[in-house]
């Protein structure tokens, strides 16, 4: 399968450089997930209208932290961006460093903001520009608060601006908790306290998982076939309640509607018992999900709009159909939908 078989045109001005004015105020596309039926244009805040009693939505909680490190080498004092990918053992960390041909082993980096300072070393190159750094502090807290401190909220590439103090609260979803992501699980940014508490009015469960967005959910695509990409793998857990939730749902046979390509990754990652148990796990998962594999546990998905060629296109796609799917961004296209994580919605049910 070739990877431009999931290309598609984008007019520039439809990626979306800010959130909506209001939270929950993005539109929806409605999308049957088999065919025969039509597709439907609808405000996010009606997504209780096309779930029903019974359904199990699932989120994902997990909190983005602000990765993105500004700062310059010691001694020669040159610039240095360093973005913090995933924590490894002794207080080392995966990072994507630039300019990445200068910082070899041993390089020493300087980060401040705010009259906090943090230091780091590189100890170790890798592909792509990725190091193995390791960072201290004198700073009350520790290297946790003052990357908290210090840090920028790692907006994507394609967010063509410098981030704000207003993303560290819109690059976030209410109900984000578990620190750890790169990268915010985008269709949940649509939903407000309100419209979750109309979907409890209306029947409709919840459980939520935890799935920390690291570099391998948006690594490009660089092979020419589809089968040839593989994901990097990212942490996920699944806790009691959540396991007794989804077990319930498979058990009698409710559906289960992710939201999120993130969502659809742990919980596929799983392996329901021959009665539909499912137990509480933590790991890493590295499932890429593309046409022709079968979906066990996910019913619907609610996602934001991807890029051209991405692997999270390619899950979509194999959820609901390439063609299928790419025809409903071409009508998303026509009818502007704004794209990308601060984009619009889709709903395939």
């Amino acid at each position: 399968m070739n990877v431009s078989d999931f290309d598609y045109e984008l007019p520039d001005d439809l990626i979306a450089q800010e959130p909506p004015a209001e939270r929950g105020a993005s539109r929806l596309l409605v999308l049957p997930r088999e065919g025969g039926g039509s597709l439907a244009h609808t405000r996010f805040d009606a997504l209780a209208g096309y779930l029903r009693a019974g359904d199990l939505l699932v989120l994902n909680n997990t909190r983005v932290f602000p990765a993105r490190l500004i700062g310059h080498r010691v001694p020669s004092g040159g610039a240095v961006e360093c973005l913090l990918v995933r924590p490894v053992e002794g207080g080392q960390w995966e990072a994507l460093v630039h300019p990445g041909q200068k910082l070899k082993p041993g390089a020493r980096v300087l980060f401040a903001r705010n009259g906090v300072e943090l230091h780091g070393e590189i100890l170790d190159r890798h592909f792509y520009g990725r190091r193995t750094i390791r960072l201290w502090t004198a700073s009350e807290g520790g290297v946790e608060a003052a990357v908290d401190a210090i840090g920028h909220v790692p907006l994507p590439p394609y967010i063509k601006r410098e981030d704000r103090v207003e993303d560290r609260e819109r690059y976030q979803t209410v109900y984000a908790r578990e620190r750890g992501s790169i990268a915010a699980p985008t269709a949940g940014l649509h939903f407000t306290p309100d419209l979750l508490q109309e979907l409890e009015r209306r029947g409709i469960e919840r459980a939520e998982i935890t799935l920390h967005v690291g570099y391998g959910t948006f690594k490009p695509v660089r092979a020419e076939t589809v089968e040839a990409h593989t994901v990097d793998s990212e942490r996920f857990s699944i806790d009691a309640p959540a396991a007794r939730a989804l077990s319930h749902a498979l058990r009698v046979g409710r559906r289960i509607v992710a939201v999120g390509t993130t969502t659809v990754r742990a919980l596929e990652s799983l392996d329901p018992g021959p009665d539909g148990e499912i137990q509480p796990v933590t790991g890493e998962t590295t499932l890429f999900i593309y046409p022709g594999r079968p979906f066990r546990i996910v019913e619907g998905l609610v996602t934001n709009f991807h890029l051209p060629r991405s692997s999270l296109l390619m899950l979509v796609a194999a959820f609901a159909g390439r063609e299928r799917v790419l025809a409903a961004y071409r009508e998303a296209v026509a009818q502007r939908y704004r794209f990308y994580s601060y984009g619009d919605a889709m709903l395939i049910i």
